[in-house]
């Protein structure tokens, strides 16, 4: 039930759940054929998942920079980076606004790249009126717990092509063999999801449409009570393609000195607990061999030093937030 509905939510014709986003993004890269020898481009901006499931597949990242709006990975700068070893495009969608998908789309059919589309952090968004997760040759879902879906860990892979959806289903599944079941002409993972959790994400997905409505209501508390701190720049409200599902609420400080690290620690000495934004890919040690010396992707790097988020859990009353709003309005006039 889970799949089925999950893939009407998206349009899509396949859907298959598994056991955490990660895998999702492992399987997406494994089925379309990527491996070694080959690159995917992506956004530096995202989590480290994204950039794991295609150094785990033998390919390399090639990072694409943030806008420093929407922290959407700059479309504009994905076609000079394609080469002739260039598999495919990595789409993110990050923290609640959408990367502009028409464009990329494009320059993915422009060169015959595959596309894979994150929909990890936009349960429930859509893009020009279109459901997120209906876009690329495979999208991917995260059921996190603190995703619009949960299942406690879970997530889920959905293409409309037949020959991706064998292959994911194989793969998920260990790749038994279909006469011979313990003869294997294939390496898969043991990635499904329990009937359980699945139970869990059913009862979750019929809570969806009034779940995104909360995250709205309370981006738009948080919005109209900080809009005079002139030290922070909050969220976009909408861009272009869609309006922001506030999956966090994500704040940047402008303010010299006053790093993330200060507003989290000055938050957490209030007793509100908070988070800081992603640290980019490219900066990443672990993947520091993957990367060349010396890229430098500004936006990404300014977002994570300082970007932070504040509590957006859907149980947070309206007080409560009106609460961390009057503290952060008193820290900034410290």
């Amino acid at each position: 039930m889970l799949e089925n509905g999950i893939a009407q939510l998206c349009n899509r014709k396949h859907a298959f759940a598994v056991c955490n986003g990660t895998a999702a993004l492992e399987l997406a890269v494994k089925a379309l054929g990527i491996g070694t020898g080959d690159e995917v481009i992506m956004p530096t901006f995202t989590i480290i998942s994204c950039a794991l499931a295609v150094v785990r597949a033998g390919a390399t990242p090639i990072y694409v920079d943030a806008e420093p709006t929407t922290w959407n990975m700059r479309v504009e700068d994905i076609e000079a980076l394609i080469t002739e070893n260039t598999k495919a495009i990595m789409a993110v969608h990050i923290y609640g606004l959408t990367v502009d998908m028409d464009p990329l789309l494009e320059i993915a059919r422009k060169y015959n790249l595959k596309v894979i589309e994150d929909a990890a952090e936009v349960i429930g968004q859509t893009y020009k009126d279109i459901p997120c997760g209906s876009f690329g040759d495979i999208s991917t879902f995260s059921f996190y717990p603190n995703k619009h879906i949960t299942t406690g860990e879970g997530g889920m892979l959905l293409t409309n092509s037949d020959e991706l959806a064998i292959r994911c289903m194989s793969l998920r599944n260990l790749s038994f063999g279909k006469k011979d079941r313990f003869i294997h002409e294939h390496l898969g993972w043991n990635f499904r999801m329990s009937n359980l959790q699945a139970a869990v994400g059913v009862a979750q997905m019929e809570r969806l449409p009034k779940t995104v409505l909360r995250k709205k209501e309370i981006g738009a508390i948080y919005s109209e009570n900080l809009r005079f701190c002139k030290s922070l720049q909050l969220p976009l409200a909408c861009n272009n393609h869609c309006e922001n599902i506030y999956w966090v609420f994500g704040i940047t400080s402008k303010k010299n000195g006053r790093t993330a690290k200060w507003w989290i620690d000055a938050l957490k000495n209030e007793g509100i607990g908070t988070r800081p934004f992603f640290y980019p890919m490219h900066s990443q040690p672990a993947l520091a061999q993957f990367c060349e010396p010396g890229i430098k992707h500004p936006n990404s790097k300014h977002l994570s030093e300082y970007g932070f988020y504040l509590p957006s859990g859907t149980t947070l009353t309206n007080d409560e937030i009106h609460q961390i709003c009057r503290t952060i309005i008193r820290l900034e006039k410290k």
